[in-house]
């Protein structure tokens, strides 16, 4: 009678590691496409605020006359500026409140003769980053 050889099921140390090593770079690809897509989001977000705040400066000059000067800022869509006041300023405001960038940080908010603009610096919240990094009111018609 000869003894009938037992087969070993199972993965051998390579084939498992060729496996995780697949599974490893399918990951990253998936991690990569995943953060590209969060970034842009938080650009065409931001661009989406600033189109907002321009049409509500857009609404506070139809009202008022005039848009805030650089030092009245955001603030006087939210509550009646100091200064160069508007007669017809709505007791409850244009906004509830100033909405931040999509990296959590303020606006820029300057008026330049009667020409309103609006800045994000992006992550950094600093001046001086690629320009690719600035959004502002002048390219959201991109």
């Amino acid at each position: 009678m000869e003894k009938k050889k037992k087969s070993i099921a199972g993965f051998t140390l390579i084939e498992m590691m060729i496996v995780i090593s697949i599974i490893a770079m399918v990951m990253g690809l998936v991690t990569s496409n995943v953060m590209n897509r969060y970034k842009e989001s938080q650009i065409t977000g931001t661009r989406i605020q600033i189109k907002q705040i321009i049409n509500t400066l857009d609404d506070f000059r139809r009202v008022c006359g005039f848009y805030p000067t650089t030092e009245q800022g955001l603030d006087a869509l939210v509550k009646a500026p100091a200064g160069r006041t508007c007669k017809n300023y709505d007791p409850e405001g244009f906004m509830k409140h100033v909405p931040q960038d999509a990296w959590g940080n303020d606006f820029v908010y300057t008026n330049e003769n009667g020409h309103p603009k609006i800045m994000s610096y992006g992550a950094s919240g600093k001046e001086g980053n690629d320009p690719k990094q600035i959004l502002s009111s002048d390219d959201t018609s991109n």
